[in-house]
């Protein structure tokens, strides 16, 4: 698919679409909790497809209802019920999505059944050597292909005192502490040389995490679903205590997905190239990460106003600036765009967490935005742009990344002439609507 894009003047009001890392963390919740969730405003990225077909693959029934996602189970963890099957394991199937496959992996080894877990697109190449690594650490058999997909796995998961490097992604934490959370209290095992003193409390010592934000999103879903919470040790270590077990009652949960600050930032973006727009549904109070975008445009110097009813924005004297995104990375494409059309030099931190995304997007960001006229820079940790405002339409390629293909459209929007994208339908992974939502405020497209 291709996509054109013209230089363009927006004007309007506009919702944020649903946060993926909010739908995909209640998806698992709602998994674990025995009874009925009711998750409102739900996603229908890909990615969000994918949680609710795991979840539906470990036991659990997921139907759309009146625009809210109903979750099913009787009962508790409802994956301890998967049905036996012999010779052939059951699969999951996690899409591109790695969220789901880190986070759905740990869940799913709390089965004692074989089951196999499968991605396609760019997951089938990303490194999954955590789970050879841990997983046997836990009871868990494991068989992979050379720490890539595709694996299989045979739990049950027993929780023990365990040590894991958080530098490469907070979302093998997730998936960990939501399936020590769920296992039962009489799993808590002893490691090695520890007393049976000790046996009550379990902990996960974590090196060098990155992106601690996400981490408190993952124990805000818990705590709302009514999961076993960890106690959190400066994000260096999370205890569980065997006393305070989950409810494993029947019971009923609401959730609201919250407007995704992901998606969210592309729309501000656009807004201090392009507007002036008016952003709805993006939750000041959020704990996810790529809140900080809104840091970033006042370091910019946006036109920026936070109001109860949206945040408004729109073209400034834009500035080049500094700024640390090795808590959110996804953040790197639409500040890129943003620097673009600022003067001067942009400096952001945090390049080492953009190699194994869909693509190598500190490489790629640098190659699609020096087809625009943009020099970027890579020196160690840092990405460096060079912006004078002026941004030259080009033929661009998204390298099957949605976060690409939405920078490359976004810079697009001012440009001198028209932006072609390649492979744009790339913004399906996350945020399908992008393009209409664009066009809802004023783009021309075609």
């Amino acid at each position: 698919m291709i996509v054109t894009i013209q230089p363009s003047q927006l004007k309007g009001i506009i919702q944020a679409p649903a946060s993926k890392s909010s739908m995909q963390r209640a998806c698992a919740a709602a998994l674990l909790s025995k009874g009925t969730s009711i998750i409102h405003n739900p996603g229908h990225s890909n990615d969000d497809k994918a949680a609710m077909g795991i979840v539906k693959a470990l036991g659990a029934s997921a139907v759309i209802n009146n625009e809210q996602l109903i979750i099913n189970n009787s009962s508790f963890p409802v994956i301890n019920q998967l049905p036996i099957t012999i010779g052939t394991p059951l699969t999951i199937d996690c899409g591109e999505s790695g969220l789901s496959i880190r986070m759905f992996t740990l869940i799913a080894a709390l089965s004692d059944k074989e089951i196999l877990i499968n991605g396609s697109g760019s997951l089938a190449t990303r490194p999954m050597d955590f789970f050879d690594e841990i997983l046997p650490q836990l009871g868990v058999k494991i068989k992979s292909n050379s720490g890539k997909l595709p694996m299989t796995i045979q739990g049950p998961l027993q929780p023990r005192n365990i040590e894991v490097d958080g530098s490469l992604s907070s979302q093998f934490l997730t998936g960990l502490i939501m399936a020590f959370s769920t296992s039962p209290s009489n799993s808590l095992s002893k490691g090695e040389g520890e007393s049976d003193s000790d046996s009550s409390v379990v902990s996960i010592k974590v090196r060098n995490l990155k992106s601690k934000p996400y981490i408190d999103l993952t124990l805000d879903v818990m705590k709302k679903f009514g999961m076993r919470v960890p106690e959190n040790k400066n994000y260096e270590e999370f205890i569980f205590h065997s006393k305070g077990t989950q409810n494993s009652e029947l019971m009923t949960h609401d959730y609201t997905v919250e407007g995704d600050w992901s998606g969210g930032a592309f729309l501000l973006v656009a807004g201090a190239i392009a507007g002036p727009i008016r952003v709805r549904g993006l939750d000041m109070n959020s704990t996810q990460a790529d809140k900080a975008i809104v840091d970033a445009l006042i370091k910019a110097r946006a036109a920026i106003t936070i109001e109860a009813k949206g945040i408004k924005i729109k073209p400034g004297g834009l500035k080049g600036f500094v700024f640390d995104a090795t808590d959110c990375p996804d953040l790197f494409p639409p500040m890129v765009a943003l620097a673009a059309y600022c003067n001067g030099r942009t400096t952001i931190k945090g390049v080492s967490r953009l190699l194994h995304k869909e693509s190598n997007r500190a490489v790629t960001l640098r190659d699609e935005f020096d087809k625009m006229g943009v020099l970027i820079k890579l020196e160690r940790d840092e990405m460096l742009i060079q912006g004078n405002g002026i941004v030259k339409g080009a033929d661009v390629h998204s390298h099957h990344d949605h976060r690409i293909a939405m920078a490359c459209a976004v810079a697009g929007l001012k440009a001198n002439s028209e932006m072609v994208i390649e492979e744009a339908q790339a913004v399906n992974k996350s945020y399908p609507d992008f393009y209409s939502d664009l066009q809802s405020l004023g783009a021309t497209l075609s």
